[in-house]
């Protein structure tokens, strides 16, 4: 294994990392099997956030591992613009076969940012193509993470991840938030207040006129900003009034698609069928970037039916949109996924990761704790900045004991892959609880 020192860390600028404190200190990956991570020092990691919400089948699963290699040696690229290589046909058709009833179509991106993109823009192209070029206004939620290209990082409403950007994209708005931890703390599963929450987007539609609305964009469970479960009736409630409008309904499914839920997507756990799926991340267990937009049958056909014959339908996309090897490693995955029973595995296991986590209930620095499928927040401290400082204090103990936790602001955010077993959920949760008990 090479050494590094400070020379060799100094060219990389690490993404959403405090570079100066990181090579202080580096922690480094050399390897991963399974559950488990193993750094440099030799220190064994078991790895509770699924990489980053993206290694739903475990770490170097054999199937994948294969899958890529042979495709490697077969067809390293191949452009999409013009040309077409069989695999990203063959898991177009695969991944619509399992994604909710009526969408039929994908458009493939190579992360989720450029996904919800990508999916902001389709739905802007199709008002257009329907004659309603005046909706172009896009309304996200607060707290919300969409990535962070331009679209995504103006519909989102994490403002940490704005300040550096100026005004970013004009036409933006933003819904209020779901979490209510005065009425709804401690709740397991779907939090029962709330749904009146969703009424505010027709409140808003008064303010901006509903005919210059495009799209809606939510993430059915907010993850990134520390494990946002949806009340009851509240994703319903958007449905109903987008539909009500003609405004699409878009999920960012990037953390929540392919099994986190215990389900394909989460449109499938709360059987609300949106107009655009966003995914990404366990799309190929993590192994090759790969993102997509899943696409109801009635903007795919607007935009063919709309186009002069010969000419480009959809003037978007990505160098490696399809990418051979991503296309390969993602079907290897969703074989992987449905053969080995993960989603049901997860579901499974659900009641297991629940009783674990609502345990910490009594710690005295715990003020909520939110899951549902295998996620969950342990939120900390009575206001962010001291909570801040807790998350990252337990953040550190845990990585020293053998678990890799994820540190959201006051916020201990949890993804494992979708294998973890009874044992490990013991292990995860009950290194936390000591951690805590350090605060």
């Amino acid at each position: 294994m090479q050494q590094l020192n400070a020379n060799s860390l100094e060219a990389f600028w690490m993404p959403f990392t405090a570079n100066r404190d990181f090579k202080k200190k580096p922690q480094i990956v050399t390897g991963a099997s399974g559950m488990y991570y193993q750094m440099n020092n030799g220190h064994r990691v078991l790895d509770a956030i699924a990489g980053l919400w993206c290694v739903n089948a475990g770490h170097g699963h054999p199937k994948i591992v294969e899958a890529i290699q042979k495709q490697a040696a077969q067809l390293g690229f191949a452009s999409s613009f013009g040309l077409g290589h069989p695999l990203a046909f063959e898991y177009a058709s695969r991944l619509t076969s399992v994604a909710p009833e009526g969408l039929d179509h994908v458009f493939f991106t190579n992360s989720g940012s450029e996904a919800t993109d990508t999916a902001l823009k389709l739905a802007l192209a199709y008002h257009h193509a329907r004659g309603e070029g005046q909706r172009q206004r896009i309304i996200g939620r607060q707290r919300g993470y969409h990535g962070v290209g331009f679209g995504g990082l103006s519909a989102a409403g994490m403002g940490a991840h704005k300040k550096q950007f100026g005004m970013l994209l004009p036409g933006a708005a933003h819904m209020p938030h779901t979490h209510d931890l005065a009425r709804n703390a401690f709740s397991r599963g779907q939090p029962s207040h709330g749904a009146e929450i969703a009424d505010t987007l027709e409140q808003m539609l008064q303010t901006y006129d509903p005919s210059t609305v495009a799209a809606v964009i939510v993430e059915p469970v907010a993850g990134s900003t520390g494990v946002l479960v949806p009340p009851l009736g509240y994703l319903e409630r958007l449905r109903e009034i987008c539909t009500r409008y003609g405004i699409l309904l878009i999920f960012d499914e990037v953390v929540t698609g392919f099994g986190r839920l215990g389900r394909p997507f989460a449109a499938d756990r709360f059987a609300i069928t949106p107009d655009l799926i966003a995914i990404a991340k366990g799309m190929t267990n993590g192994a090759v970037p790969m993102g997509g937009v899943i696409s109801s049958n009635e903007i795919c056909q607007k935009l063919m039916e709309t186009a002069p014959q010969g000419t480009v339908e959809f003037s978007h996309g990505y160098t490696y949109s399809g990418h051979p090897l991503a296309s390969a490693a993602a079907l290897a995955a969703l074989d992987v996924y449905v053969n080995e029973g993960l989603f049901e595995h997860a579901t499974l296991i659900e009641p297991v990761w629940e009783e674990h986590a609502h345990a910490l209930k009594a710690v005295p620095a715990v003020v909520d704790i939110r899951n549902i499928g295998l996620l969950a927040g342990i939120e900390l401290g009575e206001e962010v900045a001291s909570g801040k400082a807790m998350a990252k204090k337990v953040y550190d103990f845990c990585f020293e004991r053998g678990v890799l936790v994820r540190p959201v602001a006051n916020t201990i955010v949890l993804s494992p892959p979708l294998v973890i077993s009874e044992a490990e959920i013991a292990t995860v949760f009950s290194t936390i609880a000591a951690g805590l008990k350090t605060l």
